[in-house]
């Protein structure tokens, strides 16, 4: 197994996908984290406890989100120096983004359990469903710190085209994280808090295994006494890199989390079916996001080393690879929309069911939207220009939020409101990415006419 993978040589198609796999299939796992307790919860405690994990996992990905746009923003750093061979400037980067990160995460924790109560209140849960969220969330934050770990150096590694090992350290976790759950929840009945703590051991293992693996492989990359400095222009490279993606992944989740807030308005049944079905249609575009991911990796360390037309055939195999697959997971979600819900609803629960496929049915149908957007995010943090990913992630999600609100205060619309709204922001945001995309490219033109 390569520890570390040269994405700037070699035949491009292969290079890409070789990458990718280890990283798509290792992001389905990490999902896998929240399903299980899904599936353990709605089976074996009930719908209310249910609708607690749903929304749970709704605050739980924003605040995920935070850390996991800093790492890949970090990533994206690391990448341009490992494509300009710039050792030093990648262990000072090291230094600098983890350390900045991991205090920004516990400074998360302690203001996450001050202000518990007050967060649930604003996604106006269901009195019912209050108690259960509340010992969901307190016992599952516990492993908020090894999330960070985890993702921190699961993308030094990916920055430097190791897409493998994060894959191994996850699949160890996420089973870990199923024996845990059938025990705490089926054989010691510690109900949700149960499935909450079970998450949390699991992610301590990913992170501090993960952390433990890279200090001692790559001591090329360990930091130095002479790599502990605040050197300017790689803190600014970084916090803007960083901060934009930071910004653009919280961004993205506080507006699925004001749509939250509208679902939770329709009552526990929508709350219930929306907890499911999100989790399956987050499994099904997961892998193009994490294409993506790999496709800003591929590109930022091309822009490092200064290989514009590789790029560009990138971005064309990148484009042709994420329609293929897109429609083809679009046409097994929609024809498998109401077995996929089964398989985490009792088949009494009628009414979470229907509501839970019409959703699948209206997303399924429109995932080639979000999976170029995904490209175009990735693109966009690879060539330092990660303002554009705020842009794109601001015209998605206002539209999305937006017209949420207007459609489902429609009553002959109602709850499809929300739905159908999703899936126009993604293609309008596509439109601005790629109107965008053709802009730069003829002023590229343009200027090497007039040099």
């Amino acid at each position: 197994m390569k520890r570390e993978r040269d994405l700037t040589t070699g035949n491009i198609t292969t290079s890409l996908w070789l990458f990718a796999l280890p990283l798509m299939l290792g992001n389905v796992m990490q999902q896998l984290y929240n399903l299980v307790d899904t599936w353990v919860v709605g089976r074996y405690i009930g719908d209310t406890a249910l609708a607690a994990v749903g929304s749970s996992y709704t605050i739980l990905t924003f605040l995920t989100s935070v850390i996991i746009g800093l790492c890949l923003g970090s990533s994206a750093f690391l990448s341009i120096a490992y494509g300009r061979r710039d050792l030093p400037a990648m262990r000072n980067g090291i230094f600098l983004s983890c350390s900045t990160i991991g205090v920004l995460s516990l400074c998360l924790m302690l203001a996450f359990y001050r202000f518990l109560d007050p967060i649930i209140f604003f996604l106006r849960v269901p009195k019912e469903t209050v108690a259960d969220m509340h010992t969901y969330l307190f016992y599952v934050f516990f492993g908020f710190f090894s999330t960070f770990l985890y993702n921190y150096f699961s993308n030094v590694l990916r920055g430097i085209g190791n897409s493998a090992i994060p894959l191994l350290f996850l699949a160890v976790s996420v089973v870990l994280n199923i024996f845990l759950d059938l025990y705490c929840v089926i054989v010691l009945h510690w109900g949700i808090m149960g499935a909450a703590l079970a998450t949390a051991a699991s992610q301590c293992v990913s992170g501090i295994g993960i952390t433990v693996y890279f200090l001692k492989k790559f001591p090329q990359y360990r930091v130095t006494r002479r790599d502990v400095c605040w050197n300017r222009e790689n803190l600014r490279s970084i916090l803007s890199l960083s901060g934009c993606t930071c910004l653009q992944q919280s961004v993205m989740n506080f507006g699925i989390l004001l749509v939250q807030g509208i679902v939770n308005s329709f009552g526990t049944a929508v709350m219930a079916a929306f907890a499911v079905a999100v989790k399956i249609d987050t499994i099904a575009y997961m892998p193009v996001q994490d294409f993506g991911n790999a496709f800003s990796v591929f590109v930022a360390q091309n822009y490092g080393a200064q290989k514009s037309a590789r790029i560009a055939s990138g971005v064309r195999c990148a484009f042709a690879s994420v329609a293929v697959f897109c429609v083809i997971i679009s046409s097994l979600v929609w024809l498998c929309a109401q077995p996929l819900m089964q398989l985490f609803v009792d088949a009494s629960s009628a009414q979470v069911v229907r509501i839970g496929v019409q959703y699948l049915q209206i997303e399924g149908a429109c995932y080639i939207g979000i999976g170029i957007l995904f490209l175009l995010y990735g693109y966009y943090r690879a060539v330092n220009r990660p303002q554009m990913s705020v842009v794109l992630t601001v015209c998605s999600l206002g539209t999305r939020v937006a017209l949420a609100y207007l459609l489902s205060g429609i009553a002959v619309i109602g709850v499809i409101g929300i739905w159908v709204s999703i899936p126009i922001g993604w293609f309008f945001a596509d439109a601005v990415g790629i109107g965008y995309y053709f802009l730069l490219k003829k002023r590229q033109i343009h200027a090497k006419r007039d040099a």
